[in-house]
């Protein structure tokens, strides 16, 4: 793979008008070694030339469509990208078909301004990889950063320039169905993530001339992943201190890491929806994030402000969301039926639409499109460079990696080679649910299931394979079918979960249990009395209490993608030994959510010694505990902690302090690990969380190894807004935790002086 780029790179394409950037000190959200000077040039002499009309086109954002034949455009919009009034197309792809958009908008429209090509490439293009909230709980920035790579690449290949992702949305709120998008509740992971992704997308250089690389898109901004009842496009409300803190950071580290768009959330923030908020879509996002790109909104955001009641009807939404900030309308031909006029009425300033058409062309600039607008319609790449071999093996190396191993009593797992083995379950036999939701233009057909995998590797012979259940649905027929074949195994290995239809966008659940009568089944199988191990596919965290008691092995798959049937099968049969750890904390009930690990201290905290007490923070029917926390994961061998050392118990801005921990693989697996480190600020002027990330490793050791592993400690890693919303970090005590997961740490404290 690494072969493969180094070619890409050597054929990239010199963007002409970039020159490396004099000021070193040019903000952190700029592309890389470009003079804006220069760009910008290039764009002011374009735009003397546009009138009103072409600049609108530019703010225009229209979807093509599929039917059975292939892709296909609307006439109307076919007859608007001629005249200019439609300069930007989404869900369109394939070389063929784009080439010839594009040949319109080049030759026949009258300013032969390029389009760009949006489309959702969010976990894969037509190489899937597992959906994001399972990249995440890899933990492992190279696979995540490398998979959005080769997405860019396949993408790139069919004719895309444009993808909506990453979304940075963090989320503590499971029944979201959108979870699966994202990379789950803490905010210091999830910012890494974003980064890693930004940087597979742009490419290393950040250069998007390469045509290999592809325009991130920063989404949703803001707060998206904060919805009231976990209930998809409804209310958001958040104090201040959680958004700076806990919320907007990955967005920050996107934008840092060079992303040049940024899409507007459905949801409202302080009472004003994110598509007509000045605040978040000038105040924050320019003004203080500093961010030079363009803002589109979501799929039809500007009308829906009628139904939010901020605007009498589309009219007053355009104004409202130009205002706001809003660069592009994505699908709402509000900016497309209104803006003329609003401009001509005096309604709207010529300069509003100025600003926002000169930023969505510097990207087209920056793109390269001007140069080449058929750059990324090259035939012989769209032929060659997907289902690459190499991008096969990624898709299998990060479906590996993202699995978590959550139970393993008795050592049942990993599978030995030959055993009789009952295969139950209809996800067992599923293509399309490997795939997940948002699986852009993967073809299913092109993969093998988890059953043919175990067949392949165990032998038919050693496999019964029975449906027993769909999962969704109450058909029980096929019970017995299950019974049958489990009594006529050595093991029993369920492969259950949701419907690929069951999360994703709109896939909201107000019930965190498995789906259907899966459950109800493997009671059944239980009072057989052999191993059962359970293989989970969702995409969100569910409740597995009753599960989790029957079941001998737990294994956390999610939706692993293209590949996922051979990696489940090679991680069961202990061909690779599971390292993932969890981005999101599971529930024992729906009645603890939202639940996530960096919760503060009550003032009436439990007390461990007296746990019973009534007049404390806990609830009477459950402990307030998690089944399964952030961070948590099992692998087939052991990891032992000990001579945690620290270089200084005195911590000052001057001088850092080192601390070091000796881990060792104490089993009889080689395997890798997830050295996880925490602080608690122990006093400080606003509450903090009793844990909260600042640092980890993903470390590699074989069996009876040890490694000494090292983080340097600053004063930035504990830094917050305090009580008059001033960031940074106070002088006092901070306790750090490092360990395997939450609950099993070691623990030392330093001081911070100024």
């Amino acid at each position: 793979m690494i072969k493969l780029i180094l070619i890409f790179c050597g054929l990239s394409l010199i963007f002409s008008g970039c020159v490396k950037n004099k000021d070193e000190n040019t903000s952190d959200n700029k592309t890389a070694g470009t003079n804006y000077d220069a760009v910008d040039r290039r764009v002011d002499s374009l735009m003397r030339l546009m009138t009103l009309e072409d600049k609108i086109g530019q703010l225009v954002l229209f979807t093509s469509n599929w039917d059975v034949t292939g892709p296909v455009m609307n006439a109307n919009n076919l007859a608007d990208i001629r005249t200019g009034m439609i300069g930007n197309v989404f869900n369109a792809h394939t070389v063929t078909y784009n080439r010839e958009l594009q040949r319109i908008a080049v030759e026949e429209s009258p300013r032969k301004i390029p389009l760009l090509f949006g489309y959702d490439v969010i976990h894969g293009h037509k190489t899937i990889f597992p959906l994001s909230l399972g990249e995440a709980a890899s933990w492992d920035l190279e696979a995540i950063e490398k998979s959005a790579r080769i997405s860019a690449i396949e993408a790139a290949a069919a004719g895309i320039n444009w993808t909506f992702a990453p979304m940075c949305d963090v989320s503590v709120e499971p029944r979201w169905g959108r979870i699966s998008e994202g990379a789950g509740e803490d905010p210091y992971l999830g910012s890494l993530i974003a980064k890693a992704r930004v940087k597979g997308f742009q490419g290393d250089k950040n250069d998007l001339s390469d045509p290999f690389t592809i325009l991130a898109c920063v989404k949703h901004f803001a707060a998206y992943g904060a919805p009231y009842a976990g209930r998809d496009y409804n209310m958001v409300d958040m104090s201040p201190h959680m958004f700076a803190d806990f919320y907007l950071p990955p967005y920050k580290a996107a934008l840092e890491q060079g992303a040049m768009s940024v899409m507007a959330s459905f949801n409202d923030f302080d009472f004003v929806p994110a598509t007509a908020s000045k605040y978040l879509q000038t105040e924050v996002l320019r003004n203080q994030l500093g961010f030079e790109g363009f803002v589109v909104t979501d799929y039809t955001g500007i009308p829906e402000l009628v139904f939010h009641g901020v605007a009498e009807n589309d009219s007053v939404a355009g104004i409202e969301a130009i205002n706001a900030g809003i660069d592009m309308d994505m699908e709402g031909a509000v900016f497309y039926k209104y803006l003329k006029g609003q401009v001509k009425s005096g309604a709207v300033k010529e300069s509003q639409v100025d600003e926002a058409c000169k930023r969505i062309l510097r990207v087209k600039f920056l793109l390269g499109l001007f140069d080449d607008p058929y750059r990324y319609l090259n035939e012989e790449n769209e032929k060659n460079l997907i289902y690459h071999k190499d991008h096969l093996q990624a898709a299998y190396d990060v479906a590996v990696r993202s699995m978590v191993l959550l139970k393993n009593a008795n050592e049942i797992l990993p599978l030995k080679k030959g055993e009789k083995l009952a295969v139950i379950g209809e996800l067992a036999n599923s293509k399309r649910d490997l795939l997940g939701s948002w699986k852009a233009a993967g073809d299913w057909d092109q993969m093998t299931t988890v059953l043919d995998e175990m067949k392949a590797y165990n032998g038919e012979e050693n496999i019964i394979y029975a449906e027993g259940v769909k999962s969704v649905g109450d058909d029980r027929s096929q019970f017995d079918a299950a019974m049958k074949a489990a009594a006529k195994a050595d093991k029993i290995v369920y492969v259950l979960g949701e419907n690929w239809e069951w999360t994703g966008e709109a896939a909201s659940r107000t019930d965190l249990s498995i789906p259907g009568v899966q459950s109800e089944l493997l009671e059944k199988l239980a009072t057989l009395k052999k191993p059962i191990v359970l293989v989970l596919m969702n995409g969100r965290p569910l409740t597995l209490v009753r599960e989790s008691e029957l079941a001998s092995s737990l294994l956390e798959v999610w939706y692993p993608g293209t590949m996922g049937g051979k990696a489940v099968s090679d991680v069961l049969f202990g061909l690779y030994n599971p390292s993932g750890k969890l981005p999101m904390t599971f529930p024992r009930t729906l009645g603890q959510v939202p639940i996530f690990y960096w919760e503060k201290s009550t003032g009436r905290p439990i007390d461990p010694a007296q746990p019973d007490l009534k007049y404390k923070s806990r609830y009477i029917d459950s402990p307030n505990e998690p089944l399964y926390t952030f961070g948590f994961g099992l692998s087939y061998t052991t990891f032992t902690y000990s001579d945690m050392k620290v270089s200084d118990q005195t911590l000052t801005d001057a001088k850092p302090v080192k601390l070091s921990v000796m881990v060792t693989n104490s089993g009889k697996y080689d395997g890798e690990e997830v050295v996880e480190l925490y602080y608690h600020d122990v006093v400080a002027s606003v509450t903090r969380p009793m844990r909260l990330l600042c640092g980890f490793q993903k470390i590699m050791l074989k069996a009876g190894e040890s490694k000494t592993v090292e983080f340097d400690i600053t004063p930035e890693m504990f830094a917050f807004h305090n009580r008059e919303m001033q960031y940074g970090t106070e002088p006092g005590d901070f306790n750090l935790f490092v360990g395997g997961n939450l609950n099993e740490s070691l623990v030392t404290r330093i001081t911070y002086k100024k």
